[in-house]
């Protein structure tokens, strides 16, 4: 629990700490570690769906989904906590909540325990990530400051391809259990070299925490992801369902509500009184939306339809790391040239066409013709994703920097949760059987066509609202 007694950061007499190579790399391997278990879990479904905790589709669909649940809807408040506490010691208490979540995750014996695991290394997560991109811009001088952002930057990616690749490995020749005992010591290892290593910067009393707003905004997305991923199961013209996505309506009505008249807000509604903030916020979550609406399937159908093993299942993803990793930068000098409408169209109707063309995969699908869709698909999203990030920032006032980045943040990662949520939930609509038998796997491929081309719709109509929302401004006399 943070206690301002405990852990603020106090202002320490001598020269102000600088930004250092080892605590660049402490901070940066934090990251990696928080977004390596982001991925890894996806690796582990066809393992936890034969485990003895015998999951439904909709359990298995909560495993993945609480832990970017939890982040998402916990991301900027505790950005806050960190700001007004203290940094270092929201890092800290971020990492004991990851390393208690694996614990949880590992001793698991009911998927309600698994669940309830993966939820708290959400909590650690959004804990961590804020707090470390905020040491760093405060440790970095103004002239390193782009450099050590985009390293940050960078890790994430890279802790996306390591998650796969962990977790493939773990699939193959471990266990389940294994995957999350292997956070406990990761966790407690980096707190006790983050305790060394990382300098303390000063807090700001004035940041609003918002406990309120923070229930508000926390429940409403609750409610919606869980009336989307329970509506096969219970119909969706339940009372169950219906009155979970009454709630959530009602929920963020109050939050907007609430935030309208607080002094100080969790986030201010008038800030999307912006166009182009409200295209950029959309176009993030799209593009996040349809990647892991993607990394959810991608190691079931490799692994069920083609054969691969858990291990080569994560190094199949690579195309889509590339696309990731290389088309920023062309995004990026796109924008210099044209601006960012461009790129931002072109990105994102890539990633819908992209999760089209996957959709028409099956067993008999070459790899190599897999590999390429993937890269279209990434491509897309990194092409798009530079002008899409600025358009945040840059919308904001510069005193409300550091909201832009936390909106960056939880926009994708609610959209990376409504992603597993939808595909997982038109999947389960369309295929009742054991994707494990040869026997089941063409109508297994079938339903998981419908459900990639259901999310590659979604993707193309939110690409057309957010290009739309790029409209030159009109010319101010």
């Amino acid at each position: 629990m943070l206690r301002h007694a405990d852990i603020q950061d106090r202002a320490v007499p001598g020269p102000a700490p600088t930004l250092t190579r080892a605590t660049l790399l402490v901070l940066c391997a934090c990251v990696l570690v928080a977004q390596a278990m982001v991925a890894a879990v996806n690796l582990l479904i066809p393992q936890l769906a034969a485990s003895t905790l015998h999951p439904t589709p909709g359990q298995l669909l909560w495993a993945v989904d609480a832990y970017v649940i939890v982040f998402a809807a916990l991301l900027i408040p505790a950005g806050a906590l960190g700001d007004r506490y203290g940094r270092k010691g929201a890092l800290m208490s971020g990492l004991g909540l990851f390393a208690a979540g694996g614990a949880v995750s590992a001793l698991a014996t009911t998927p309600a325990v698994l669940i309830a695991g993966r939820g708290l290394c959400g909590a650690g997560a959004a804990l961590i990530m804020p707090a470390t991109m905020s040491i760093l811009v405060h440790l970095s001088p103004p002239e390193r400051r782009a450099q050590a952002l985009a390293t940050w930057t960078l890790t994430i990616g890279l802790g996306g391809l390591t998650g796969n690749i962990g977790g493939g490995l773990a699939g193959q020749y471990l266990t389940w259990r294994a995957l999350f005992w292997a956070v406990v010591p990761l966790g407690g290892l980096l707190a006790l070299i983050v305790a060394r290593a990382v300098p303390r910067t000063p807090s700001r009393s004035d940041a609003s925490v918002d406990p309120v707003g923070a229930a508000l905004l926390a429940g409403a997305l609750l409610a919606v992801v869980y009336g989307i991923i329970e509506g096969p199961g219970f119909g969706w013209g339940s009372v169950r369902v219906l009155s979970a996505f009454g709630a959530g309506a009602a929920l963020l009505a109050a939050f907007t509500l609430h935030a309208l008249r607080a002094a100080a807000p969790l986030l201010d509604p008038r800030i999307f009184r912006s166009p182009r903030l409200r295209a950029g916020t959309l176009g993030i979550g799209t593009g996040f939306f349809g990647l892991f609406a993607l990394f959810y399937v991608n190691p079931q159908y490799l692994q069920y339809a083609k054969g691969f093993s858990p291990a080569m299942a994560g190094l199949a993803i690579i195309p889509v790391t590339t696309g990731l990793a290389v088309m920023p930068k062309l995004g990026a000098r796109l924008a210099q040239r044209t601006g960012p409408r461009l790129p931002i169209g072109a990105g994102l109707t890539m990633v819908g066409a992209g999760l089209l063309l996957l959709s028409t995969v099956d067993k008999d699908t070459p790899y190599l013709v897999y590999a390429v869709y993937l890269l279209v698909m990434s491509s897309g999203a990194g092409l798009s994703a530079p002008s899409l990030t600025l358009t945040v920032v840059a919308e904001l006032p510069a005193h409300q920097a550091g909201l832009g980045s936390g909106l960056n943040t939880a926009a994708r990662e609610i959209g990376a949760a409504l992603g597993v949520a939808v595909f997982g939930t038109v999947l389960a609509s369309r295929f009742h059987g054991d994707p494990r038998d040869p026997a089941q796997v063409t109508a297994f491929t079938d339903a998981m066509g419908v459900a990639l081309g259901t999310v590659g719709v979604v993707a193309l109509l939110a690409a057309a609202t957010v290009t739309l929302g790029y409209r030159e401004r009109p010319a101010t006399s």
